[in-house]
């Protein structure tokens, strides 16, 4: 982070009043043309923000944030949720307004949801692009009416954002690699499934996956890799078609929440006692699954920590101006059998009602960050 840009940085610099680049930078009347023009110029140059926050608290303004998410299929959006708002309710500013806007599938309502909040007049954006090429001339528009926006669990290349706040997807594909490696023994096939190449978490997953069983497991083969669209239905008859195209099949890893219907197809082919299967996430069906061995291990992505820190990142920015040097990058938690009580007992305090909303839970959770 940089040092933090004041008035009386701007006033020294110029040699003039603190008052006088209140003035200017306000609009006020009193100042000239040519002084204002140097204080503006000065300004951008030193990288001075504003203090919005305390604009919203002086004109008694509701700061209105969009929360533009997937519905999800399980527990993941809903944590995500859950942790903006927990972190919404610890912020200074007591006058927030969060509206969330989900949509049902991926590229689904997503630009509409979009074009919604900008005709809301929101103050900020948390955004989850699972189509960025196609939300492009949104987020151009956001710019250009100052709307500040944060990507959460996935970036969008290119486009204009705050920032990034996601768990490391890389990290992620290729610790599944080497367990997956670990487990299977000797020669075999294993695959990929994921929602979409288009989102650049699942296609860096992949690509680490890929890259790490070439590099320390080379005697297995990767097969072409499997894309649901986070379709139930779409999961299920694809991972079906796979198994009985290669009933050898040695191992999976499911690089999404959409483990269910993978499991289900398994299940329904009497494939789990022969696949190593690795997942993603920690939701209450693939609990027994875990315990039964079904699933050797699951990557949790933590996702009610990533709705905090994007909600923090975003109202750090609107409050003082500051946004992250890089990316707000999580590493992932790996759940298995052996720590699972420890996950599931982390998660039910995390939830409990009675867990005091001012400090953020998991302070350990924050010392992992890393970019």
């Amino acid at each position: 982070m940089r040092e933090k840009i004041k008035l009386l940085d701007i006033a020294d610099a110029l040699g003039i009043s603190t008052g006088t680049v209140h003035r200017a930078l306000h609009n006020n009347p009193g100042v000239s043309p040519v002084t204002k023009s140097r204080v503006v110029e000065m300004a951008k140059s030193l990288g001075y923000r504003p203090n919005l926050a305390a604009r919203y608290l002086s004109s008694k303004r509701n700061l209105r944030i969009s929360v533009n998410t997937l519905r999800g299929t399980t527990s993941f959006w809903d944590e995500v949720r859950a942790g903006i708002d927990e972190e919404a309710r610890a912020s200074a500013i007591e006058n927030v307004r969060i509206e969330y806007r989900t949509y049902p599938q991926l590229g689904e309502g997503e630009e509409e949801a979009f074009q919604d909040a900008l005709n809301t007049r929101a103050d900020g954006i948390i955004l989850f692009p699972s189509r960025p090429h196609s939300l492009y001339s949104w987020m151009q528009q956001a710019s250009c009416t100052n709307i500040p926006i944060v990507c959460v669990v996935a970036d969008a290349p290119n486009l204009d954002k705050v920032a990034v706040v996601s768990v490391d997807a890389f990290a992620s594909g290729a610790l599944a690699a080497d367990l997956m490696g670990s487990f299977v023994t000797g020669t075999g096939k294993v695959a990929v499934t994921l929602s979409s190449l288009t989102i650049t978490e699942h296609a860096e997953k992949y690509r680490a996956f890929a890259n790490t069983l070439q590099s320390l497991h080379p005697r297995l083969q990767l097969l072409a890799t499997i894309e649901d669209h986070d379709i139930e239905s779409e999961a299920y008859a694809k991972s079906r078609e796979l198994f009985v195209r290669h009933p050898d099949l040695a191992g999976i890893y499911v690089t999404t929440e959409a483990s269910a219907p993978v499991l289900r197809a398994a299940r329904d082919l009497h494939m789990l006692e022969k696949m190593t299967i690795i997942t993603t996430d920690l939701f209450p069906a693939l609990v027994p699954e875990i315990r039964s061995k079904a699933v050797a291990a699951t990557i949790y992505q933590r996702p009610r920590t990533q709705g905090r820190m994007a909600f923090r990142v975003l109202h750090e920015f609107l409050a003082e101006g500051e946004c992250p040097s890089a990316p707000v990058t999580l590493a992932p938690h790996l759940v298995m059998r052996g720590n699972l009580d420890f996950f599931l007992q982390r998660q039910s305090v995390e939830t409990s009602p009675k867990r005091a909303v001012g400090l953020p839970s998991g302070g350990a959770d924050l010392a992992e960050c890393f970019s």
